[in-house]
């Protein structure tokens, strides 16, 4: 019976300790740990709704969490209204000490929203405007929650959307040079460069957050 029960308790112990590896970043009462980007006081478009982190469609401003990360995953559940935006980023820096920059990942109505309908990198699950993501991809319509996913390991970044791996790029190599060239961030000297803090964006739409938790790698 020890024998028996020796491998099982291990497997247990390991679940449970994977398990304990992950942070919240969104305790469902309050933005403990998130400042607001500009250093004021978080706008009054944040409130808290049934338990969901929820832009309501005033003025919130850009959130900062307290943390910088480097290796990490990053989970969350999400939902748009019709018509909607919004974005999760990483790696956020200040770039030039001016402005509060890093990759995103897009979150949109990719039907609706003027951005969207520009399809490639614009739309939901993309690094945005830099790399488009799988178009098969499976999202869930506005109005609906959506699991997303961001893994980050030496250099490595993956997008994934509702359990399936969407988009994904090596920041190590000279494609990535390539994409940023190309992109609106060429000439933001220091963009991306390989930590950074998680900021939820204000696109100004009404967007809801829940269940947001992190584990660094």
């Amino acid at each position: 019976m020890k024998k028996l029960l020796l491998p099982v308790l291990a497997t247990l112990f390991v679940h449970a300790a994977c398990a304990a590896d992950f942070v919240s970043l969104f305790d469902g009462r309050s933005l403990a740990g998130w400042t607001s980007a500009d250093g004021k006081p978080v706008g009054a478009g944040w409130v808290i709704d049934n338990g969901a982190l929820h832009l309501n469609g005033m003025p919130g401003g850009n959130l900062l969490s307290d943390k910088e990360y480097t290796n990490f995953e990053l989970e969350w559940e999400w939902k748009v209204d019709p018509g909607g935006n919004n974005g999760v980023k990483y790696w956020v820096t200040k770039v030039g000490g001016k402005e509060w920059l890093g990759i995103e990942y897009q979150m949109i109505d990719d039907s609706r929203h003027p951005d969207g309908l520009k399809g490639g990198s614009r739309v939901t699950a993309s690094i945005y405007d830099i790399k488009e993501p799988a178009k098969d991809k499976p999202l869930n319509p506005p109005g609906q929650w959506n699991l997303s996913k961001v893994v980050v390991k030496d250099g490595r970044i993956e997008h994934w959307l509702n359990g399936r791996l969407v988009c994904e790029a090596d920041t190590t190599g000279s494609e990535w040079k390539e994409r940023i060239a190309a992109s609106k961030f060429k000439k933001k000297e220091g963009f991306a460069p390989g930590h950074g803090k998680i900021m939820i964006t204000d696109h100004h739409d009404k967007v809801w957050y829940k269940s947001i938790r992190i584990r660094e790698l």
